[in-house]
Parts: structure tokens; C-alpha cells; sequence
């Protein structure tokens, strides 16, 4: 319900991350976009799958999201779909991810992208790498689950 009161408008999720990944952390970011960027994220022609986030002298940066091309716009001023973007990120909030991340095993995510009061922001998130092992327990817990509701449903 609060999710309303904030207008945000949720335009990709990457459900594959939560499941590759066990998220330890979240950070919002705003993102440095061109304008045919904007307009291809209205229409919600995004695709966080492959993405993933770096810190480079002291910025943070998205790579590989992929923003397909606007198609109303003449080819000459559409945008690089898998270019890289800048991260808005405050100082204080990299400072404390570059620690996090020279960690062995950790990396930064995308998890989602949305709109909030008509800025596009990128919820981050600081992962590790799942096991294979653990990524059973996760279909087995989830399955488990839907059959509860299934068998709740029933009675």
C-alpha cells in the first residue's frame, strides 16, 4: 500500500536474480540516461537479466542492462542498448560498497527498475552467488509453500 503513496511505477523486475543470487543488501540508485532512454523505459522495453554493477574510480556504473532502441526515433539519435550507464549514488553509499564488494564472493545486482515521482531508479542489490545446492532448497521451500496455500485453499 505505501508503494502507492511514493508513485512508483515498477517497470522491470529481475526475478533470476533473487534466485542466482542470496541478496544480502539493497541500495536505490538513480541512473544518468539519454532521452530515448526514457522514452524506451516508459514503454517498459527493459531487460535487467544480464546486468550487473561495478565500481570504477570512485562511480559507480551499470552494465550490460539492456534499454532496447526507441523505435518512434530516427536511428541516427537512438542510444547503444547495452552501453554503459552512470549510477546516481551518494559518496557515503559508495565508500561503504566498495568495501562490501572487495569482499570474495560478492557482487552488485540489479534487481529492479522503476519509476519513483517520475524518476527512473534501479533498486541494487549486494549479492552472493548461490550454490547448486541452494538453489534446490529454494524451488523445494517455494514449492512447499504452494502446496500449503493449495491445501489451505481447499478447506
Amino acid at each position: 500500500m505505501g508503494e502507492k503513496s511514493e508513485g512508483i511505477k515498477i517497470i522491470s523486475d529481475n526475478r533470476q536474480a533473487r534466485y542466482l543470487y542470496e541478496i544480502l543488501e539493497t541500495y536505490e540508485a538513480g541512473i544518468a540516461l539519454a532521452g530515448t532512454e526514457v522514452k524506451s523505459i516508459r514503454e517498459g522495453r527493459v531487460n535487467l537479466r544480464d546486468g550487473y554493477g561495478l565500481i570504477r574510480n570512485g562511480e559507480a556504473w551499470l552494465l550490460n542492462a539492456h534499454i532496447a532502441p526507441y523505435k518512434d526515433s530516427a536511428q541516427y539519435f537512438n542510444h547503444d542498448p547495452r552501453r554503459t550507464r552512470k549510477l546516481l549514488l551518494k559518496r557515503k553509499e559508495i565508500n561503504k560498497l566498495i568495501g562490501q564488494l572487495e569482499q570474495k564472493g560478492l557482487a552488485l545486482v540489479p534487481l529492479k527498475m522503476y519509476f519513483k515521482r517520475g524518476w527512473v531508479k534501479v533498486s541494487l542489490g549486494v549479492g552472493r552467488g548461490k550454490k547448486l545446492h541452494d538453489k534446490r532448497e529454494t524451488l523445494k521451500k517455494r514449492q512447499d509453500q504452494r502446496d500449503m496455500e493449495r491445501a489451505l485453499k481447499q478447506y
